[in-house]
């Protein structure tokens, strides 16, 4: 199966989707005209290509035409160059777990706010395999040249501000869209396993969503809906998280004022951070489609049939981490013992300890005391720590040692 095969072939839209659907290739030329003399845009492409001669990247820009073309020839160029100067390497396996010709929901845990769907999709074209659309919320479109930009890169969106009384049925339009691109467009789709990126990396699916994704096509029958996304679980690992200071800052401000939220121009930086800052080694890791054990489930209540989906997703996630170093010796020193120490040397502890030092550095947040600084330094630990220990508390149902 080629990267185009999976090209819509189901027809025109429906109009019911149009308000959170991808741009399709009719509106591609005009889009990304406008997007190019978007101020905004050309900042954001200055920023990453420091050196760029902007009108030439306009005139290769306006060459697009598809969606096909736009991922491939701009999109995974701009992902290879990110790899190349922000990591230690990409790496995926798995792959043989998805079947030639059947569309998924690809569920993951949640590491980064633009990278993980995009560097999946990365793997994805570096093995020449079809592509998947992407769901964004739209608490992350702080202006209209971001909506343009991911709506060309084939993101469909998830409304997050929707008052209470509009939020079921909000569900059931993203349902119905999702198992629409899946069964009838046969093309998969990546959604996080929670809204929003776990800020102590202790990953837990959400029940909301899967309660979502079995709203349709028919609400009363939950297991035939959860079979029909297809959901197969992929597992992320970043050896470090740029973001991991900026987490820690935001656990001491709201450790002082409960109240605390972040501000658009904090959730704008985070995305800048996690883009072009140092991750290490990312690894994906492709499990096994919980089709089959769903099936076997004897459970019948909604509850329990979701209940029962969120407890695979999370046992095949936990499963498929990638354990690092950093993450063997931060589950030591948090735990304050040397049970992993054969996984890392004094070495490497020395350069993690002097890593933490200098992130806990960049904290800008005034006054901060030594009881403060210490905090953090647990905070981080424990982000570091969590993808261990849920692997160790997977237990028998990984291949590993625990």
């Amino acid at each position: 199966m080629t990267a185009t095969d999976n090209i819509n072939t189901a027809g025109k839209l429906p109009a019911e989707f149009e308000d959170i659907a991808p741009y399709d290739d009719s509106q591609y030329r005009s889009k990304i005209a406008a997007l190019s003399v978007e101020p905004g845009f050309e900042h954001a492409v200055r920023y990453v290509y420091p050196d760029v001669d902007y009108p030439k990247f306009v005139q290769e820009l306006l060459k697009v035409n598809n969606q096909h073309d736009f991922q491939y020839n701009v999109m995974g160029p701009f992902l290879e160059m990110l790899v190349k100067h922000t990591t230690a390497g990409l790496s995926c396996d798995g792959l043989e777990n998805i079947s030639p010709g059947q569309s998924y929901t690809f569920i993951t845990n949640h590491r980064d706010i633009v990278l993980d769907a995009s560097f999946l999709n990365l793997c994805f074209i570096r093995r020449h395999m079809p592509l998947t659309q992407v769901a964004i919320g739209n608490n992350l479109l702080i202006y209209d040249w971001i909506t343009d930009l991911v709506k060309l890169n084939r993101s469909f969106i998830v409304k997050r501000d929707v008052r209470l009384v509009d939020a079921l049925n909000e569900a059931r339009h993203l349902s119905a869209y999702i198992h629409y691109v899946i069964n009838t467009r046969n093309e998969s789709v990546w959604i996080a396993q929670r809204e929003g990126r776990a800020k102590d990396s202790n990953d837990r699916t959400q029940e909301s969503l899967v309660k979502m994704l079995g709203l349709a096509p028919d609400d009363r029958d939950v297991r035939g809906n959860l079979l029909g996304a297809h959901l197969l679980p992929v597992s992320i690992s970043y050896e470090y998280d740029p973001n991991d200071y900026l987490k820690a800052r935001e656990f001491l401000l709201r450790r002082r004022d409960p109240a605390y939220k972040k501000s658009k121009h904090d959730d704008l930086f985070s995305m800048e951070t996690g883009i072009l800052k140092y991750k290490g080694r990312v690894h994906f890791r492709v499990g096994l489609p919980i089709n089959s054990e769903l099936e076997r489930f004897g459970g019948t209540t909604r509850n329990e049939l979701v209940k029962e989906a969120c407890s695979l997703i999370d046992r095949a996630i936990h499963c498929g981490y990638h354990i690092f170093p950093c993450n063997y010796i931060a589950y030591d020193e948090a735990e304050g013992g040397r049970r992993f120490s054969a996984y890392y040397t004094a070495d490497d502890v020395r350069k993690f300890d002097e890593y933490l030092d200098r992130q806990i550095d960049r904290v800008d947040v005034p006054d901060v005391t030594a009881e403060e600084r210490e905090f953090m330094r647990g905070m981080i630990l424990t982000m570091y720590a969590n993808p261990l220990k849920n692997q160790i508390a997977a237990g028998g149902a990984c291949d590993g040692d625990f």
